[in-house]
């Protein structure tokens, strides 16, 4: 069975454009989608398309952030972080990383401003028209904790 190369970053940005998203970065190794906030302002979403050996990988990030639970563990944030990855997990896509990034002040890189916990989750699909369905379904998750204040 022979299999055509797998498509560029740059390929696969041409042809998400062409299916209606929005491209916030592309990376050597993945298409990073944007998340429209406001008219004048695109983040990323934490929703990405890469090349893998056979086919395509639709990776989503999902995170807690320090500051909202100051007195949990690492251990119960990754808890929460894959309470919040449930509906993924029941859609196909597979835990693949962990990783603690601390957030650094821009004007003064000694000072952590918060520490994201994150979650990456992944799903492979066979084509871009595959992967259509798929991007809409990650772009929609929810992609951070949100403190609840619990009778406060």
């Amino acid at each position: 069975m022979s299999s055509s190369p797998s498509p560029t970053p740059q390929q696969l940005k041409k042809a998400l454009i062409a299916s209606g998203f929005e491209v916030f970065r592309t990376l050597p190794e993945e298409v990073v989608l944007a998340e429209r906030v406001r008219e004048n302002l695109i983040l990323d979403s934490g929703v990405r398309l890469g090349p893998v050996q056979e086919g395509l990988r639709v990776r989503v990030v999902l995170r807690a952030q320090r500051a909202d639970f100051p007195s949990e563990d690492e251990a119960l944030l990754f808890e929460r972080v894959r309470k919040l990855a449930e509906p993924a997990v029941a859609d196909g896509f597979l835990e693949i990383a962990t990783s603690v990034n601390a957030v650094k002040d821009p004007a003064d890189p000694e000072r952590t401003l918060d520490t994201f916990y994150e979650l990456s989750l992944a799903r492979d699909v066979a084509t871009v028209e595959d992967a259509v369905p798929v991007l809409k379904f990650a772009l929609s998750l929810e992609k951070a904790v949100a403190a609840i204040a619990e009778g406060r």
